[in-house]
């Protein structure tokens, strides 16, 4: 989960957020199932933005970007392991932001 402050303003379009996706899932090597989801949620409230729902093989890829205060919120969900790291060079180089903070879990039942 990475916590964005400070993005630049491809946050406010779904074009930048399907280009993002797109180039994110097989760099993370997962593999895609449908479409993505990119909608404009909570119009006219302060928390206004595109949400992101990416269904991939183990799992999602979810996000929210608030383009009234410049943050975006990620979660990159599979029982499939990952590089985090590629996760934060791709989201810095699709929205750029001056301030992240990352929290990573890992799950076992």
């Amino acid at each position: 989960m990475l916590d964005c402050a400070g993005c630049n303003e491809n946050i406010a379009s779904a074009a930048q957020i399907k280009k993002f996706i797109t180039e994110l899932v097989p760099a993370i090597d997962m593999v895609a199932h449908g479409k993505p989801m990119i909608e404009f949620m909570l119009l006219g409230d302060p928390k206004q933005g595109f949400s992101l729902v990416q269904l991939i093989e183990t799992s999602n890829i979810c996000a929210h970007f608030m383009e009234l205060d410049g943050t975006a919120y990620f979660d990159v969900f599979s029982c499939k392991e990952f590089e985090p790291q590629v996760v934060k060079d791709i989201i810095q180089k699709y929205f750029g932001p001056t301030s992240v903070k990352e929290h990573f879990l890992h799950r076992q039942a």
